[in-house]
C-alpha cells in the first residue's frame, strides 16, 4: 500500500476513534448535566406538556394551569390571588428557574419525583399524575398582614408557637407570578421587576436580614438570665445612663431622655427601650455568651429550611467591648430576617421551647396520599429555660401595656411585644428600619409575630416601632386570634 495512503488511513482512523471516545463521554458522562440545562428547551416542553400539581391554602389551590394558544409549550402555570401568595408560592416560569415552593417541589408538581411513579408508570414510561403542596398558610392571617402592610416596603411572617406552623409570610411590595409563567410575555416583565429600585421579587420575610435594632434586647435579656447576672427581670442592674462605649469618649444615650434608664431592671429598660442597660448587659456578657444564647434561638444557621432556605440571621464575632456594647442594642453587624425575630418571640411564647417553624404542612401524590407529614417531622428545641420565658412574656406584656409597644394592644387578649428602631445607612442618614416582634394569645389560640417595615410614606421623625410596625403586628394576631 502507498506510504501516504496508509498515513492517511491511520489518521482518519484516530478521528474516527475520537469522535467515538467523545460521543460516548457526552453520552454517557455529561448526558445528565445537558439533560437538565436550563437552556436544553426539551425539559420545558415535557414540564408544561400536562397541567402542574398546585400548592393549596386552607382547602383551596392558590396555582393552576391553563392551556396555551400554541406552540410547544402546551400548558402554562396560574395564580389566584398571585401578589398575595407571591412570598409563599414563588413562580414556575417556561423561560426562568422556578422559586420559593415552586422550585423546591419543582419535581413534585411536574410529576417527575420517583414517589410518585407507580409500577404502571414505569413499564409505560408514562410521567406520573403530579403531586399536591399543602401549605400552613392560615388565608386570614395571610392577608391582614398583607393589608396591614399595605404600600410600605417592609415584611411579616406569623408562627404558631405550639405547632411551628407557620401562618403567614408577606414580602412587599410583591408580584404577580402570573406575569413570569409565559414564555412569551415572560422577558419584558422580568427586566421590568429587576429594575424596580424596590426589587419585588425580594422576599424580604425570609430573604432579608436586617440590623434587628431593639427587638434583640430579647435575646440579651434571656442571656443575662439564663446566665444568671440577675435572677429577676425586676432587679435593678448597675447601668450608667448615659452610658460611655468602653474604650472611646462616644456616648450612647436613649432614645427617651426622660425615661427611668439609670439601673433600670430589665422589665424597665426593655418597656423603655433604654439602650444604656443592654449596652452594658452585652459588655458583661461578653460576645460568647450571646451568640450562644442567639444561635439556641436560630441565629447562625445556615441551612434554616421551612422547607425553603432562609437566608441566616447573624451575631457577629471578633469584636471589641465597644462594638459588642452596640451589639447589646441589635447594632454594629447583628442582622435577622422577619422569619428569625418571629422565632424569638415564638420560644418565648413557648415556654422557652422552639418548635422548628414550616411552611408545608404535607405533600401528597395524584391520588391523595400522604408522601411526606412535615407536622409530624418538626423538631423541638429547648431555647431558654421555662422560667426565663415567663419572666420575658411578662416584660414583654408591660412594653405592650404600658411601654414603647402600645399600638399592639388587643383588648380581651394577652399581648407582649418589642419595639425596634435601627439605624439605616452611613451614620444613620437613611430612614431607620422599624421593627416589632409579638406574641398574642386568647383562649387557646396563640401567635407569634414579627414585622419590618423598611419605609413608608411617614416623614422620618415618626418612623418608630410603635407607630409603623405594631400596628401591623396587631392586625395579623387580631386574625390568628379570631381564625
Amino acid at each position: 500500500m502507498n506510504k501516504t495512503i496508509r498515513r492517511a488511513s491511520v489518521f482518519t482512523l484516530l478521528l474516527v476513534l475520537a469522535l467515538l471516545v467523545r460521543a460516548t463521554w457526552v453520552q454517557f458522562y455529561e448526558g445528565r448535566a445537558l439533560a437538565d440545562s436550563p437552556n436544553n428547551r426539551r425539559n420545558a416542553i415535557e414540564t408544561y406538556a400536562a397541567p402542574l400539581g398546585n400548592i393549596v391554602v386552607a382547602g383551596a389551590a392558590v396555582t393552576g394551569s391553563a392551556r396555551t394558544a400554541g406552540g410547544d409549550l402546551a400548558y402554562r402555570r396560574t395564580y389566584t390571588d398571585g401578589p398575595l401568595y407571591a412570598a409563599v408560592t414563588g413562580y414556575a416560569s417556561q423561560s426562568y428557574a422556578p422559586t420559593q415552593l415552586e422550585g423546591v417541589y419543582a419535581d413534585l408538581l411536574n410529576g417527575t419525583d420517583p414517589r410518585l411513579r407507580t409500577v404502571m408508570d414505569t413499564v409505560t414510561d408514562r410521567r406520573a399524575d403530579p403531586g399536591t403542596v399543602v401549605t400552613t398558610i392560615d388565608p386570614d392571617v395571610q392577608k391582614a398582614a398583607y393589608r396591614a402592610l399595605g404600600d410600605k416596603k417592609g415584611a411579616a411572617v406569623a408562627i404558631d408557637p405550639a405547632t411551628g406552623r407557620v401562618l403567614a409570610v408577606v414580602s412587599t411590595p410583591s408580584y404577580d407570578p402570573s406575569a413570569l409563567t409565559d414564555a412569551g410575555t415572560a422577558g419584558a416583565a422580568w427586566k421590568k421587576l429587576t429594575g424596580d429600585p424596590d426589587k419585588p421579587l425580594t422576599n424580604r420575610a425570609l430573604r432579608q436580614p436586617l440590623p434587628p435594632g431593639s427587638t434583640f434586647k430579647l435575646v440579651v435579656a434571656a442571656a443575662a438570665l439564663e446566665n444568671g447576672l440577675y435572677d429577676s427581670v425586676d432587679e435593678r442592674t448597675d447601668s450608667q445612663d448615659p452610658y460611655t462605649l468602653p474604650g472611646t469618649t462616644t456616648v450612647l444615650r436613649n432614645e427617651n431622655p426622660s425615661a427611668p434608664c439609670e439601673n433600670a431592671s430589665i422589665r424597665v429598660a426593655l418597656q423603655y427601650s433604654c439602650n444604656n442597660v443592654f449596652a452594658h448587659l452585652a459588655v458583661r456578657l461578653g460576645q460568647d455568651e450571646i451568640k450562644k444564647t442567639a444561635d439556641r434561638f436560630g441565629f447562625d444557621d445556615r441551612t434554616q429550611d421551612i422547607p425553603v432556605r432562609a437566608y441566616p440571621s447573624v451575631y457577629p464575632t471578633g469584636m471589641d467591648a465597644a462594638q459588642t456594647a452596640l451589639t447589646g442594642i441589635g447594632q454594629f453587624d447583628v442582622t435577622a430576617t422577619p422569619l428569625q425575630m418571629a422565632m424569638v418571640s415564638a420560644a418565648l411564647a413557648n415556654g422557652g421551647e422552639l418548635v422548628a417553624p414550616h411552611m408545608v404542612s404535607r405533600v401528597t401524590d395524584g391520588g391523595g396520599d400522604v408522601l411526606a407529614d412535615l407536622d409530624g417531622q418538626a423538631t423541638t428545641t429547648r431555647v431558654v429555660s421555662e422560667r426565663t420565658a415567663e419572666q420575658l412574656r411578662s416584660a414583654m406584656r408591660t412594653v405592650v401595656e404600658d411601654g414603647t409597644g402600645t399600638n399592639a394592644r388587643i383588648p380581651g387578649a394577652e399581648v407582649g411585644g418589642k419595639t425596634g428602631t435601627a439605624q439605616h445607612g452611613e451614620n444613620n442618614s437613611e430612614t431607620p428600619y422599624a421593627w416589632f416582634t409579638s406574641y398574642g394569645a386568647s383562649g387557646d389560640r396563640q401567635v407569634a409575630v414579627a414585622v419590618v417595615v423598611e419605609q413608608s410614606d411617614a416623614a422620618r421623625s415618626e418612623v418608630s416601632g410603635n407607630g409603623l410596625a405594631a400596628p401591623v403586628a396587631k392586625a395579623v394576631m387580631e386574625a390568628a386570634l379570631k381564625s
